[in-house]
């Protein structure tokens, strides 16, 4: 892993992508903190975080767009199947590098507190503990780029359905007043995501027996519960929406209440979709 970790991270140094990615979170956060810390004389350095959130939507898939499906592409990833470490070390190497390089423009920025608090008094608890927050939630999207960037060889297509997934995500609470809290637009919603597994699964393993025939037994379990109990399923899909946000987590932070179950729900997250990219790569390497 440390290997895998060392050799990201030389990549890293001499791509203009990576730069380019410090260098527009760095921009963000200026234009942010000139809105709202000098022309508006606001304390709270929090808020330019959350100004910051729909730009982290377009620059973690531009990050993580190359991450695997570069090596798909030239099949340089049949050198990495060839090591002799696991799938799961070198899916961690190249995470961890993400993480490093997504820290380094945090670092900076973790300094503007400290500078507006010589002229004015900056919540410097609550600014701290939104910057944690910021990383968390930046590394659980991460994640969720590696994946998609796991499942094809275009480095575009891999980038634009991680904005895609991201963006959806950005408004889903959004969206949740306008979706349909009834009992049959929640089984309906239900089967196309059951579907959606299916060909997830599909292109994971390639065994459509195995895939479809879960598909199905789960398709059954959904239509025999809603029969069974109809009211069940009443408002699930608006709340569910609410709850799988990953930025209305981070408002909470931003206005001031430090909510452990964020951490752990981003923590979450992110071992969910490693777990899923490991899985990818090992059908692949067994193929």
């Amino acid at each position: 892993m440390r290997a895998v970790l060392k050799h990201e991270l030389a990549n890293y140094s001499r791509s203009i992508s990576a730069y380019l990615f410090c260098a527009a979170l760095l921009l963000f956060v200026g234009v942010g903190s000139m809105l709202y810390n000098i022309n508006a004389a606001v304390a709270n350095f929090e808020y330019v975080l959350s100004f910051v959130c729909l730009g982290l939507v377009v620059l973690i898939p531009v990050l993580t767009m190359r991450t695997i499906a570069e090596e798909k592409k030239q099949k340089t990833d049949q050198l990495l199947y060839a090591l002799p470490i696991s799938t799961t070390k070198i899916v961690m190497g190249k995470y961890l590098a993400l993480l490093v390089l997504y820290l380094i423009p945090l670092l900076v920025i973790s300094v503007y507190p400290l500078i507006f608090a010589q002229y004015g008094d900056v919540y410097v608890a609550t600014s701290y503990g939104s910057l944690v927050a910021f990383y968390f939630m930046g590394a659980a999207m991460i994640s969720i780029g590696i994946f998609i960037s796991s499942l094809t060889e275009n480095q575009g297509f891999a980038a634009g359905m991680t904005i895609l997934v991201l963006l959806l995500n950005y408004y889903c609470v959004s969206l949740a007043d306008y979706v349909s809290g009834s009992a049959m637009g929640t089984f309906v919603v239900l089967c196309i995501l059951i579907l959606l597994l299916g060909f997830i699964m599909e292109s994971m393993t390639h065994n459509e027996n195995v895939s479809y025939g879960i598909c199905l037994v789960l398709l059954l379990a959904a239509g025999a519960a809603f029969f069974i109990n109809r009211e069940a399923f009443e408002g699930v899909l608006p709340a569910i929406m609410r709850q799988i946000s990953l930025f209305d987590r981070f408002y909470t932070i931003v206005n001031g209440v430090f909510d452990l179950t964020a951490i752990i729900f981003y923590v979450t997250v992110i071992i969910f979709f490693l777990f899923l990219t490991v899985q990818s790569l090992e059908k692949r390497r067994y193929n």
